[in-house]
């Protein structure tokens, strides 16, 4: 008796029986992927690929490449999702909204280490440093110059806006939690973000 032919993959969610395992192996694809080709360059597709799977399936698991990639690096804080709360106040007052959201979201004792974690990563030249200042430039830094361009300010403008932004923002960060550096380490965050604010507004303003 001729064998039955192999039933072909079915494509869509696996079985409930499955499931941990296939989202671990998108996991492990993705990490890869992030290893091989950097935070930018890998895509959901390629890291679908490797795995086996459609793309569908790795948005169903993650729901966006930021998501796997902080799965993946185990950031269980993400700035990306604390800096885009920020942007939906009007641009004469973003300065004060993106300060006021990130200084105040690292006074929590549940996020500063976590934070003073990845800040140290990201300054530091290891391969996971690397990565992980690929992933808060894109995801941070873009989202910020796509505020700028819905303002009606152009490329590259807008991306060098976001860049001195950041750079302020981070400054603090780094001088406050991770140095340590009094007085500024001290002072209460409401007295740093009425200080800070103003600076970032300038740099979101451009040039005069």
């Amino acid at each position: 008796m001729a064998e039955s032919p192999s039933k072909p993959r079915r494509r869509g969610r696996p079985r409930k029986d499955l499931r941990g395992d296939t989202r671990a192996q998108i996991a492990d694809a993705a990490a890869a992927e992030f290893s091989e080709k950097g935070y930018e360059a890998a895509s959901v597709r390629s890291i679908a690929r490797r795995a086996g799977v459609d793309s569908a399936l790795v948005h169903h698991y993650f729901d966006t490449k930021a998501a796997l990639f902080a799965d993946v690096v185990k950031l269980p804080v993400r700035p990306d999702r604390i800096v885009k709360r920020a942007l939906d106040a009007p641009l004469e007052r973003l300065g004060e909204s993106l300060v006021n959201t990130v200084l105040t979201a690292w006074e929590d004792s549940k996020v500063k280490p976590i934070g003073i974690t990845v800040l140290r990563s990201a300054v530091s030249g290891s391969a996971a440093g690397g990565l992980i200042r690929q992933f808060l430039v894109r995801e941070l830094m873009s989202a910020i110059a796509t505020k700028l361009e819905e303002s009606g300010i152009p490329e590259p403008e807008a991306t060098v806006r976001a860049e001195l932004v950041l750079t302020q923002i981070a400054g603090v960060l780094i001088m406050r939690h991770v140095v340590g550096a009094d007085p500024l380490a001290s002072l209460p965050v409401d007295v740093v973000i009425a200080r800070v604010a103003p600076a970032v507004q300038l740099h979101l303003d451009g040039p005069a």
